[in-house]
């Protein structure tokens, strides 16, 4: 169990990291790539990425209560990260925002666990003093009513972030941003009930997204299909972009299945007309970009599946339990699977634990050659 204590000395060291004051952001290097290095293909180098990019710490009172009630899911979210930007400033290149429908707005803004807070006889820290929740829009959350605090509320606050670190890096490798379409429900007394994503939903997800980043700065599936008949023929034929095309720009993910992404599909075959890629199964015609979170049970898998030249996403860490034991089996499964993307809770260490965790490339590269896909000639200089 983590004491109150820990936890408020882990706000203070996250604190002065976000004024510079513990780890120093390794610094930008714009590209001065020239030849083979450009002619890399999105599918053929590997970075790391963040999970639930966007999540602000529970507060010490209402973790408490949580822990009470459920230790081993709490200590699964007992984690935190730094803003987005700084993210990136790190060498991140891939995000990802949970988002949750609120058309109206106002939904989201009471949440219960600063009730349960007050109940207790204690003051709650602010929440939203701007009223930011109060307005229309697509909203960033992890678990309504208990973990609800995040770096940025508003999923357009979060793109705009993205978007003005791109423009003050335009050389940047591609970011790949995964979206999460949260609409489970938790059928106790008081928790606010998500709306469903429905294709009204989704169409108005797509439309809040192109309202922030512009049609020449998205990598879409319809660009990457071009003249092929699917979007799993062109990613089978390497029809993916190459670093020369796609710095600056972004990839976008829905990761979703089921009756999820069969909404998002709708009306939309091999995802024409749509912004963001899907988690669908090989031998679909939308298939081209897989969510394999366990890069131990599915390491065979996900090599074969990298070797064909689809995109994959794996984890290095999950619900904190490698942090606090120092285990880098399920890193170095992940390094070794070829997939492109690798996120993790800990790009940097969690003071608390005494492990000094923290995943990165090897030689803390932003970017490497893909160990299972690299093309002919790529060595093990850093891409970015």
């Amino acid at each position: 169990m983590v004491v109150k204590g820990a936890r408020q000395s882990y706000n203070a060291w996250l604190l002065a990291i976000f004024l510079g004051g513990v780890i120093a952001c390794q610094p930008f290097v714009p590209s001065t790539k020239k030849g083979k290095e450009e002619s890399i293909r999105l599918n053929e180098f590997q970075v790391i990425g963040s999970h639930n990019s966007y999540k602000g710490a529970i507060e010490p009172a209402l973790f408490q209560l949580l822990m009470a009630q459920d230790s081993v899911r709490s200590l699964s979210l007992d984690y935190q990260h730094v803003p987005l930007s700084q993210q990136l400033d790190l060498g991140l290149r891939k995000l990802e925002l949970d988002v949750v429908h609120d058309p109206v707005g106002g939904r989201y803004a009471k949440p219960l666990g600063l009730a349960l807070v007050k109940q207790k006889g204690l003051v709650p820290l602010p929440f939203d003093p701007q009223g930011k929740m109060k307005e229309p829009g697509f909203k960033i959350l992890h678990v309504q009513d208990i973990d609800f605090r995040s770096n940025c509320l508003l999923l357009k606050d979060c793109l705009r972030e993205i978007k003005e670190w791109s423009a003050a890096h335009p050389t940047h490798l591609p970011i790949v941003i995964s979206f999460n379409a949260k609409s489970d429900t938790i059928d106790r007394a008081g928790f606010t009930r998500p709306l469903p994503f429905t294709p009204a939903a989704f169409d108005s997800l797509d439309a809040e997204i192109k309202s922030v980043f512009a049609d020449d700065r998205l990598i879409t599936p319809d660009k990457v299909r071009g003249r092929f008949a699917t979007l799993e023929a062109a990613v089978k034929a390497r029809n993916w972009p190459t670093i020369a095309d796609s710095r600056g720009k972004f990839l976008l993910v829905l990761d979703e299945v089921g009756g999820k992404q069969a909404s998002y599909l709708q009306g939309h075959p091999s995802l024409r007309g749509r912004v963001m890629f899907v988690n669908a199964s090989p031998g679909s015609p939308e298939a081209a970009f897989l969510i394999m979170n366990d890069p131990i049970q599915f390491q065979d898998s996900i090599k074969s599946l990298v070797g064909k030249g689809y995109l994959v996403r794996t984890r290095a860490d999950d619900g904190t339990k490698e942090a606090r034991t120092g285990n880098y089996r399920r890193y170095e499964a992940a390094l070794t699977s070829g997939a492109q993307f690798i996120s993790t809770d800990y790009y940097l260490p969690d003071p608390r634990f005494g492990t000094n965790f923290m995943i990165q490339l090897p030689g803390k590269k932003t970017a490497r050659c893909n160990p299972v896909s690299r093309p002919q000639g790529c060595g093990t200089d850093a891409i970015e």
